[in-house]
């Protein structure tokens, strides 16, 4: 096996063990309540189920996957989870709390963050003041010490900054503080997204397409920075990617989703020696 092999593999090598509602987690998160669970979750639009019986468990500190071709309504789960929309059908439970009813703002203060397919900067705005935009729900002083100055708005300005900075590293892109942020290289706006995700202090990262214009190299470091993001943040990360080197990788446990019903779940092993998935995701295999 190649050192890049190598590097694919460790991650999603973790023992999965069976859950009681027959779901998987990581071993680690056997004994602790999962941060996400969803029961036959669904939703339409017009007569058109986008999404329907949507049943999954993410443990408190899993990398997992949600694959599938364009359209089998990923997204929409995602607007889901994060209260874009609100599901006609099923439930979603947030670190034991019933999501039902919660706004956006509900969802982010409650630890769900997230980035987008189309990448949604404040491209005017330098990288640094995007991330602090993050760091907003860590603003304690008031209008009034804003307005006048005082020395306490002074000291949490000083606070944002390094904070902002210290983030800004994960990626290495505490040197570009001060850069427009729509200046910036396509791969370097995406890494910038995430820093600022992290910024809101998330108890569950939902990453979406997050290698979507990288390179193999970037692609590579990314795979290690997520797993690195885990650790050091303690949190559980869902991403939905097409780039199969980057989920078989780093994710482990994946949910395959096909024309709006889950064909499939699994360890990344599982997933692609899975027959449905190789055709209804992967393609067909050819013969002889």
């Amino acid at each position: 096996m190649t050192e890049r092999q190598e590097k694919q593999t460790r991650h999603s090598d973790t023992r999965m063990v069976p859950y009681p509602s027959k779901a998987i987690v990581p071993e680690r998160d056997l004994n602790v309540a999962p941060i996400l669970e969803t029961h036959h979750l669904g939703i339409q639009f017009g007569g058109l189920k986008a999404v329907d019986d949507f049943n999954l468990i993410i443990g408190r500190s899993e990398i997992a996957g949600l694959i599938g071709p364009n359209g089998a309504g990923k997204t929409t789960v995602f607007n889901m989870l994060t209260k874009v929309y609100e599901p006609t059908e099923g439930s979603v439970i947030f670190d034991g709390k019933d999501m039902m009813g919660k706004s956006i703002v509900q969802a982010s203060k409650l630890g769900i963050a997230r980035t987008f397919q189309n990448i949604r900067l404040f491209n005017q705005m330098t990288v640094e003041e995007n991330v602090r935009i993050g760091l907003h729900n860590q603003i304690k002083y008031t209008t009034a010490t804003a307005l006048l100055r005082l020395p306490n708005f002074w000291i949490k300005e000083h606070r944002q900054h390094k904070r902002a900075l210290e983030l800004l590293s994960i990626f290495g892109m505490e040197g570009m503080a001060d850069v427009r942020a729509g200046s910036l290289p396509y791969g370097a706006q995406r890494r910038l997204e995430i820093v600022r995700a992290l910024a809101t202090g998330p108890k569950l990262l939902l990453l979406d397409e997050p290698a979507a214009g990288m390179n193999p190299h970037e692609t590579e470091e990314l795979m290690n920075t997520i797993a690195r993001i885990r650790d050091e943040f303690n949190i559980a990360i869902l991403l939905i990617e097409h780039d199969m080197s980057l989920v078989m990788g780093v994710c482990e446990g994946i949910c395959v989703l096909n024309f709006g019903k889950v064909i499939a779940k699994g360890t990344a092993r599982e997933i692609q020696n899975n027959p449905v998935v190789i055709e209804a995701y992967l393609g067909k295999q050819k013969e002889g």
